[in-house]
This record gives structure tokens, C-alpha cells and sequence, in this order.
């Protein structure tokens, strides 16, 4: 990518060691990083955390966000609650790599438990610098957001 862009990240409690990590190497390179907690490894609810991150990507405040938590699911759950946020679970580059070409994930999520720290650093690094292909991606992209089908419908 050749702008730096703006990050925001996110941890719950078993995420938070591997999230300081992120963070450390982020702003290592010189990235904009905004911390929404959590800011301990004392026991949270990843939800608190994940859903101001989200709030702050979605309304683009914050060009991409990753997030943390034991096995990646729960938060990636919770993000992508958010109409406009299109997370991935990423556990090695080569799944980062097609959320950004394929999906045009603008959340990163990761297992905290199951990543090295040097593999965080490839997911993160994969997933900054790789984008969206478009095509027949886009297409697919567009129909991810909820509509309201049951105007469709006189009755189910």
C-alpha cells in the first residue's frame, strides 16, 4: 500500500499480549494506530472493545482494523455484526492474503492462542499490503450487506 494508513485494533483479555506486539510493530513502521482496549490481560468481554473499533472503521475514521481474542471468533463475530465491516478469522498469511484480494476485508481478525508472534506479524503485514482484486469479486462484495427481504415477499 503505498499511503500509510490509519489502524484500529482491538483485544479482549487473552488477546491483549499479542495485540501490544501488533501494536508495537505497527507503529514501528510508522502507522497510525488507535488502541480501543482492552488494556489489560485481566479478564473482559471482547465485545465492549470490538464494537468501538468497528464503530470507528465503519465510519471511516479508520481505513482497516484488526482485532484479537483466544480464538479469533468470538470478536470476528462481534465486528461483523457492523453492516460495513467485512472481517476474516486469518491464521496464516495465505487466508489474509484472499481476505483482501477475494473479500475486501476491512477487519482482520486474529487467534491469539493459536498464532506465533512472528506469524501475527505475517498476518498483519500480508493484510496491509495486499488489495482488493475487484472483478468478479465486486459483485459478490456488494451483496454481502443485510437488505430487507420481506418487501419481496407477501408472506413466508
Amino acid at each position: 500500500m503505498n499511503k500509510k494508513i490509519k489502524i484500529a485494533i482491538a483485544s479482549d483479555h487473552a488477546g491483549f499480549s499479542k495485540k501490544k506486539i501488533v501494536v508495537d510493530f505497527l507503529k514501528s513502521q510508522s502507522y497510525e494506530v488507535k488502541d480501543f482496549g482492552s488494556f489489560t490481560s485481566n479478564s473482559v468481554d471482547y465485545p465492549d472493545f470490538a464494537h468501538l473499533m468497528a464503530d470507528a472503521v465503519e465510519d471511516k475514521y479508520f481505513d482497516i482494523g484488526f482485532s484479537l481474542c483466544g480464538s479469533g471468533n468470538g470478536i470476528n463475530m462481534t465486528v461483523n455484526k457492523h453492516q460495513k465491516i467485512r472481517a476474516a478469522l486469518c491464521w496464516n498469511s495465505e487466508i489474509a492474503k484472499l481476505a483482501r484480494n477475494h473479500n475486501d476485508a476491512n477487519v482482520c481478525s486474529i487467534p491469539a492462542r493459536f498464532v506465533t508472534d512472528d506469524e501475527a506479524i505475517e498476518i498483519v503485514k500480508t493484510f496491509l499490503y495486499q488489495e482488493f482484486d475487484g472483478g468478479r469479486h465486486s459483485r459478490r462484495i456488494k451483496n454481502i450487506p443485510v437488505i430487507d427481504i420481506r418487501k419481496y415477499y407477501d408472506s413466508y
